[in-house]
């Protein structure tokens, strides 16, 4: 009996490519997208007839199944509206209002498609979910456990993005693409005749096409949940006020309105008392930080060195990890710049992603 596969399937090139080499592998294949935003009802533009460089749009929803209908495959729309909502937009929300930096992608990937569509998969009689990230699972033989590996693509790997994958779910999961570059998937949608082989990536978040999320966060919530205060230099000097600390992020630059003949960045974000303080690049490095929430893909004895991403973008850095009773801190081997709360940090050895976590506390 043929292996019976869910494909989320978001629209672009990535998705189609990976429904289609699991059809050509002879997968029963069911292709599905998941509604999670809609623009009608949630649009910042002041512009009705802008076109965002985003996912997850009605247009997108409509090349998935333009893509469904080439392939020959039974294809359906989830509604996940409003856990999208919960779990990704008003975590995203809370988070920059206590001051901190969220990674909205890894919340949709760890509640929403590793979570709600595993089960539904299930509920469908599917043997395996599909997507199409730039990552790759193998199975050690020696120790009967699956390992998370980045994408043979260094320069499309979102092995990052997957940290929180348990044993269980890499079970069930496939990662077509994960063994291909960019290049040679758009060679294969072309080969395919894919109508999005072309297809531009989105590079914004998916439910704020400008990109302004602190417009955004603005218009969503109550003034008094603002926290307004004051801008410090890490000497003392009172440099301004500002409108809020849902404003800034850790190592921003731009923005801060503020004048001063050296450039500045911020260096802290007191949610407590609301003082946002700024500061040359000195003041941004830090020694490490304690994790939140640290999640291990399979057992390890954390007694080596490891290489860690503090961002998805960032470049990996060498660190130490030291596990006491219920807490995890991780140490730099050389203090790092911008080390954010709030954003998750990432542990690799060789290809293979170890765990991860949230930052959370920083150690000078």
């Amino acid at each position: 009996m043929k292996k019976r596969v869910l494909v989320a399937m978001s629209g672009g090139v990535d998705s189609s490519v990976a429904a289609a080499l699991l059809v050509e592998k002879g997968y029963d294949v069911i292709g599905v997208t998941m509604q999670l935003w809609d623009y009608s009802q949630n649009e910042t533009s002041c512009d009705p007839n802008s076109k965002f460089d985003t996912c997850c749009s009605l247009d997108d929803v409509a090349d998935a199944r333009m893509v469904a209908h080439k392939l020959g495959i039974p294809f359906y729309v989830f509604d996940y509206q409003e856990d999208f909502k919960e779990n990704v937009v008003d975590y995203f929300t809370e988070e920059y209002l206590k001051g901190r930096t969220p990674n909205p992608c890894v919340a949709c990937n760890t509640f929403l498609k590793f979570d709600h569509l595993l089960d539904r998969a299930q509920r469908l009689g599917c043997d395996f979910v599909a997507t199409g990230h730039y990552a790759q699972i193998s199975y050690d033989e020696v120790y009967g456990q699956y390992k998370l590996v980045k994408g043979l693509d260094p320069h499309k790997d979102q092995s990052y993005f997957l940290y929180s994958l348990t044993q269980e779910r890499l079970s069930k999961t496939l990662f077509p693409v994960g063994g291909l570059s960019k290049t040679e998937v758009r060679t294969l949608a072309e080969k395919y005749g894919l109508v999005n082989a072309n297809k531009k990536e989105s590079m914004e978040i998916c439910f704020i096409p400008n990109n302004d999320y602190a417009k955004f966060i603005s218009k969503r919530v109550s003034e008094n949940k603002i926290i307004k205060g004051e801008i410090r230099h890490e000497d003392g000097q009172l440099l301004g006020e500002h409108e809020g600390i849902h404003q800034f992020t850790v190592g921003q630059r731009k923005g801060l309105k503020i004048s001063y003949p050296t450039p500045l960045y911020v260096t802290r974000i007191d949610s407590s008392s609301g003082t946002v303080y700024v500061g040359n690049e000195q003041f941004l490095l830090r020694s490490g930080f304690k994790f939140k929430d640290f999640h291990s893909i399979r057992p390890h004895r954390f007694d080596c060195e490891y290489d860690v991403k503090i961002r998805y973008r960032s470049t990996p850095c060498k660190a130490t990890v030291v596990k006491n009773d219920n807490s995890t801190y991780l140490h730099f081997k050389v203090p790092q710049k911008s080390v954010t709360p709030g954003q998750i940090a990432v542990l690799y050895y060789n290809d293979e992603v170890i765990g991860g976590g949230f930052i959370d506390k920083v150690i000078q």
